[in-house]
């Protein structure tokens, strides 16, 4: 139930991505700031994602091949079949689901350890994939994809064309944080419903759930189809916005990258995945400065936060409510 205080958090959530942060960097014109958040927002989706697969007691390593799919679906969808970017991002979103439900079905009856390890090379597969099917075009990738048209709906301009707009940049600013608010909003929905808990309870003891009547293996398979609707739609909207594809857009690094946004974040907090992208995109390019020390300092990072943080760094305002 949203109380007064979430209504508050929420308000002042997009006042910040709608006016404060545009008029931010307008003021300061840094300009490319625009697709450096675009990408921060897109990334957040796949990661909440894999979020909602930790909710259910599942390590999912595998979302990049799911954003890699979506990517090509959308890519084909629009440069084949002259279909609007608009109506392909809910169709690579399906798609993916309905591949993820084809893939769950066996593989989510697996232990976590094992699902994860399978998991772990769905990504390289689908690299792989792309490489020797044809209509993929293989290592050349797909190019010249045109920016998002216009979408009209009963005869009202609800977006503009992308290719008219002076600044395009803000225009996908502005379509990436309309769709992570959406995204989180669903994701909430789920947390906060009776499917929630149930997904809850398996977290917790499958077994025990399943003595009561829970179907385990239905809510496994929702729970990852869901995730990996997540995933489609934000390749996809990374394919728009780079107007390109190709097998090695998302690799085996993006995937363990969206787990890792949920550990910094915090698997306790719905919001953790958005804050953990924030966090650990921008922190890689602050590292950026020390060189061929860059990853070392950013493991040994990595290791303490988890040491002195298990529950991400949102687990903060627990103890700060709990000193309160």
């Amino acid at each position: 139930m949203l109380t007064k205080k979430h209504l508050a958090a929420v308000a002042a959530f997009l006042l910040a991505v709608y006016l404060g942060i545009p008029a931010a960097i307008n003021f300061s014109g840094r300009l490319d700031l625009y697709y450096t958040l675009t990408a921060v927002a897109l990334l957040s989706i796949a990661s909440a994602g894999v979020w909602l697969t930790f909710y259910i007691g599942r390590i999912n390593i595998g979302q990049g091949a799911y954003a890699l799919v979506g990517g090509y679906v959308s890519a084909l969808l629009v440069t084949q079949m002259g279909v609007s970017f608009w109506w392909s991002l809910p169709l690579a979103g399906l798609f993916c689901a309905a591949l993820a439900v084809l893939i769950g079905l066996p593989i989510l009856r697996l232990r976590g350890v094992y699902f994860a390890m399978v998991t772990l090379v769905l990504t390289e597969v689908g690299r792989l994939a792309a490489l020797a099917l044809p209509f993929t075009k293989g290592a050349k990738g797909i190019t010249s994809i045109p920016l998002p048209g216009e979408l009209n709906v009963l005869g009202l301009t609800l977006i503009p064309d992308f290719g008219t707009l002076a600044n395009p940049k803000l225009g996908f600013y502005f379509m990436a944080v309309t769709m992570m608010t959406l995204a989180y909003a669903v994701l909430w929905r789920i947390v906060n419903s009776r499917l929630g808990h149930l997904c809850r309870s398996l977290q917790q003891n499958e077994e025990l759930a399943a003595s009561i009547g829970v179907n385990t293996a239905y809510l496994r398979v929702l729970a990852y189809a869901i995730s990996s609707f997540f995933g489609g739609i934000a390749g996809a909207s990374f394919v728009a916005i780079s107007q390109s594809l190709y097998p090695s857009s998302f690799q085996v690094t993006d995937s363990v990258n969206f787990m890792l946004n949920c550990f910094l974040g915090g698997l306790g907090f719905v919001f953790g995945p958005m804050l953990g992208t924030l966090l650990l995109y921008f922190g890689w390019d602050l590292l950026f400065a020390t060189g061929r020390f860059q990853l070392l300092i950013y493991s040994s990072l990595m290791i303490v936060l988890m040491l002195v943080l298990p529950n991400g760094v949102l687990s903060l305002l627990d103890r700060k409510g709990a000193r309160t």
